[in-house]
């Protein structure tokens, strides 16, 4: 024939699949119904033929890795016919020269004495015992954080560093961190296909079920790359929606990160469903063949619309309750910053309350308003907003940006900063871009430094006095004294030296 011929065996020695191929190799088909646990091996065994007696090639040792194959055979095949050595390989547990597979050397098939079954077990037990202890119990997801850079090398690891702590507030668990420069990124794979597989590989031996991008992938990336590596993909952005799904807790926060979303997901429903018609049945009429992909469509354009609806009436109560506090011309403040930074803390000092507070990126999205009294019978209203990242998704932007708008009605913004962060003037700068973006860099503000009990008091004091910041830390309700002093200053214009008494 001048075909290449393979065979799936499972652990029975029940022939699943025959594959012919060409000369060249041949194409396997879906094996998704065989994946199991990324400790265990899939029970296939592939043997197939190749007819210039060559060895096992890249591909053969890639699909062997990726497909999770209880052994790969290719028998050579004679100038008649009859069978030559036979190439084998097989898997192998986690080892510190970090090779995924080991080559046998070839056998003529009349010396090959391998009794399969007890074989691969035993196999199978040392890739197991080979993972981190508990980690076979751990329901966690276990990723590979990937991130193509093009630009320099800090800001691409200050982002993946990023990215480890937004894997941590979801709850994954981060086997490997890869950062690969490029002069440009590759449209299909995005660092390459050859690169690709050799990453999978090294993750799947580690025990890896997910791939994080640190980019926004498009569509037809996510399909390629998932096709690939046979593995869960996810982006940058899906991962800020699946935390701010997590951490919603209001009827109006729910709402906004379902929008996001289903708007984030609309493009992406695109898998045809060649079995129906797309023809219609006449006039008026949907026809025998609107297809799953359209059904789906059209049941997430309604949901869409039915929440920018339930949208648009919360806000006209939010609407209303502006206007009832301009009108008894209350001041509003307004705290923003970067995600992480502090800013429910500080509300907490400030007024006494006991806003959700935890160490972990965007803890806070429901807008939390409490009152601030001064002397005087002064009193203002001081609230606290969701937090800031480095190129936010759009359609988070989008969804949020009714609550982002009541920003416009303070008359003053607190931005705060955690000076403990090593990129905290990279955090000021993604703040001032997006607050440029909703068009409120030109409301008052007051740029207060926060956590500086966590910062060499010396080097504290220079960059306050650089960046003309308010220092204090929150957690500790060091210099919020100050700070109310200067809110009581730019609000009312006046010199305030008297001691202020901030109640809840």
């Amino acid at each position: 024939m001048g075909r290449q011929i393979g065979l799936l065996l499972d652990r029975k020695g029940t022939i699943r699949t025959v594959v012919v191929g060409d000369k060249k190799g041949i194409f396997l088909p879906d094996l998704s119904r065989y994946r199991s646990a990324s400790s265990r091996l899939s029970g296939l065994r592939l043997i197939h033929t190749h007819l210039k007696a060559e060895p096992l090639t890249r591909d053969d040792l890639t699909d062997l890795a990726l497909l999770r194959l209880d052994l790969i055979a290719a028998i050579s095949v004679g100038e008649h016919g009859l069978p030559g050595p036979v190439n084998m390989a097989h898997l192998i547990p986690k080892n510190h020269k970090k090779e995924a597979w080991k080559i046998l050397d070839p056998l003529p098939p009349y010396q090959i004495n391998l009794d399969f079954l007890p074989w691969v077990q035993a196999l199978e037990t040392e890739i197991a015992r080979s993972q981190p202890a508990g980690r076979l119990r751990d329901v966690k997801d276990r990723a590979i954080l990937i991130r193509a850079a093009t630009g320099s090398r800090g800001a691409a690891e200050d982002s993946l560093e990023e990215l480890k702590e937004l894997c941590r507030t979801d709850g994954i668990d981060v086997l490997e961190v890869v950062l690969q420069r490029l002069s440009r990124i590759h449209p299909r794979s995005v660092i390459g296909e050859g690169k690709l597989k050799e990453l999978v590989i090294s993750a799947l031996q580690a025990g890896a079920n997910l791939i994080v991008f640190d980019q926004e992938l498009t569509p037809s990336q996510a399909r390629s790359i998932a096709n690939l590596t046979d593995m869960r993909v996810i982006d940058r952005t899906q991962l800020i929606l699946d935390i701010f799904a997590q951490h919603a807790m209001s009827r109006e926060g729910k709402a906004q990160v379902e929008l996001a979303q289903l708007r984030y997901l609309l493009p992406r429903l695109s898998e045809q469903d060649a079995g129906l018609s797309r023809l219609t049945g006449g006039i008026g009429g949907r026809g025998p063949g609107e297809t799953k992909l359209e059904i789906g469509r059209r049941r997430t354009r309604e949901r869409i619309h039915r929440l920018e609806k339930e949208l648009r009436q919360i806000n006209l109560g939010r609407n209303q309750r502006r206007a009832k506090r301009v009108r008894h011309q209350v001041p509003i403040i307004s705290i923003v910053g970067y995600t992480n930074a502090g800013k429910s803390t500080l509300l907490n000092g400030l007024t006494e309350s006991s806003v959700l507070v935890k160490d972990k990126l965007f803890a806070t999205l429901d807008t939390a308003t409490r009152r601030l009294r001064f002397p005087q019978e002064r009193e203002v209203i001081i609230t606290d907003t969701v937090g800031f990242i480095r190129n936010l998704p759009k359609d988070l932007l989008g969804a949020f940006r009714a609550t982002l708008d009541e920003l416009r009605d303070a008359n003053l913004l607190l931005h705060v900063v955690d000076l403990s962060n090593n990129q905290f003037e990279a955090q000021i700068e993604a703040v001032e871009k997006i607050l440029s973006d909703l068009d409120l860099l030109s409301l008052p503000s007051l740029l207060v430094f926060n956590k500086i009990d966590r910062v060499p008091t010396e080097v504290a004091g220079n960059l306050c006095r650089r960046y003309g910041a308010i220092p204090i830390a929150a957690a500790r309700k060091e210099g919020l004294d100050h700070l109310t002093e200067r809110i009581e200053q730019t609000l009312w214009n006046r010199q305030a030296g008297q001691p202020l008494s901030p109640t809840a």
